[in-house]
């Protein structure tokens, strides 16, 4: 696929984004969740080995290349690592799947609400690099935490600011500005994210598009604007802590809106399992995900 082809398929695509994107801070716990326990790797370089034959064992399902997964997030080793005997990214396009980058180095200490991105002085230099490797595009998070309008409007500001520098180096950012599940003002705060998002999509020069991933809202269709705005390629939702069942049933009620799930996608699936049983368990998750974002 080229850049094309790749744009038509997060654009039109019938299917979701799997997130794949693990990085060094959230490993260990996505490891003890695929049954490997805390203490199987001896380093670094061992732990992120094991998360590695994951995702190749994931990437290499027959039924990630059936057509419902039409992305996939990676953290940087990912990217930087082969599947199938080639490199990532390339792998991925071949089996129709659209490669994104994981590109935000953590999160800063919470303040007025929100926990805003660490700086990102090397990201033109990972952004070519991701380029030159077929990369389509990238994500960055960062989290809100309560409704205060300030903290809202700074964290989305920062988010469509990096966003500019992704575009300028010719790569598609996915902006992650989630808002905590768990919040209790989450509904008045969505309303307030929203309309920050909206400010910041009319100031973008004409021609540009970026994409949006976000928390699935309390109030169903919340987000419409921004899924009809010109420039917003594609919005898609993260499971945020629910379960497969719950994001699913959630997800549903939103149109146009996608998955992009990692627990969702990942909660049932274990080292122990045989091919057949891990086949099974994926392919079951990708049926549900897929219904979910095309229903």
């Amino acid at each position: 696929m080229n850049t094309d082809d790749m744009t038509r398929r997060i654009a039109t695509g019938e299917g979701f984004i799997a997130a794949l994107d693990q990085s060094g801070g959230s490993t260990p716990k996505a490891l003890t969740g695929y049954g490997i326990e805390d203490g199987a790797w001896a380093n670094d370089d061992e732990m992120f080995a094991l998360i590695h034959a994951m995702r190749e064992r994931i990437i290499e399902s027959p039924c990630f290349g059936g057509g419902k997964v039409i992305g996939a997030i990676l953290f940087e080793k990912t990217m930087d690592g082969t599947s199938g005997g080639k490199p990532v990214p390339e792998r991925l396009a071949e089996r129709g799947v659209v490669p994104f980058l994981k590109v935000d180095k953590g999160l800063e200490d919470e303040a007025d609400g929100v926990q805003l991105m660490k700086p990102m002085p090397e990201l033109e230099n990972l952004l070519a690099r991701a380029r030159e490797k077929g990369v389509f595009g990238t994500k960055m998070r960062s989290v809100i935490k309560s409704n205060q309008p300030g903290g809202i409007v700074k964290i989305v500001r920062q988010q469509f600011e990096e966003g500019k520098r992704i575009l300028a180096a010719g790569l598609m950012p996915i902006l992650e500005p989630e808002y905590d599940i768990k919040a209790a003002d989450r509904a008045e705060g969505e309303r307030v994210l929203r309309d920050a998002i909206l400010a910041e999509l009319d100031a973008l020069p004409e021609g540009q598009q970026v994409m949006l991933k976000l928390s699935i809202p309390v109030e169903a269709n919340l987000y419409r604007p921004l899924i009809d705005h010109p420039k917003v390629l594609r919005v898609v939702a993260l499971s945020g802590g629910y379960s497969t069942d719950e994001a699913c049933a959630k997800l549903a009620e939103n149109q146009g809106v996608i998955a992009s799930f990692s627990r969702g996608l990942l909660q049932d699936l274990r080292h122990q399992q045989s091919d057949e049983e891990f086949d099974s368990t994926l392919g079951s998750a990708i049926d549900q995900i897929h219904l979910a974002s095309v229903r």
